[in-house]
């Protein structure tokens, strides 16, 4: 059944036609968006909503993790930090701790914001050299 929804077909079309850089960087940011839902779950004693939130923000870095390339050596650093951001959610999550979470947002607010500044190099580099051809 089609969807009459703007917003979500706005999307729809937003995740559709992003460039790969452009989906880690909505990954990152979705990962961010349920960090936070989930801090808000613990201040709200609210385990269901935690527990929901916690383990979107798992599935998501275990996504980034199977996407790496292992074959460069940042990728094997980056998974190294991948896996113990994922077992502190897990941690989060069973001891129903907002200081862990507030570690993690940390680290995965770094990545994000490294992944943003690679994206605006490739598109000044890519803008550089179409304007030379």
């Amino acid at each position: 059944m089609a969807t009459n929804n703007p917003y979500q077909n706005y999307q729809t079309n937003a995740v559709q036609t992003a460039s790969p850089g452009e989906l880690t960087l909505m990954l990152y940011n979705g990962c961010l968006k349920f960090i936070k839902l989930a801090r808000k779950a613990i201040e709200e004693n609210n385990v269901p909503a935690r527990n929901e939130n916690l383990i979107k923000a798992q599935n998501i870095i275990q996504e980034l993790m199977v996407t790496l390339n292992m074959e460069y050596d940042v990728a094997k650093s980056m998974m190294l930090m991948y896996d113990y951001i994922y077992r502190r959610l897990v941690e989060a999550n069973v001891k129903n701790d907002a200081a862990i979470l507030d570690e993690v947002e940390g680290y995965v607010t770094e990545f994000r914001d490294t992944w943003k500044q690679v994206i605006q190099i490739n598109r000044q580099r890519q803008y550089a050299q179409g304007g030379q051809a």
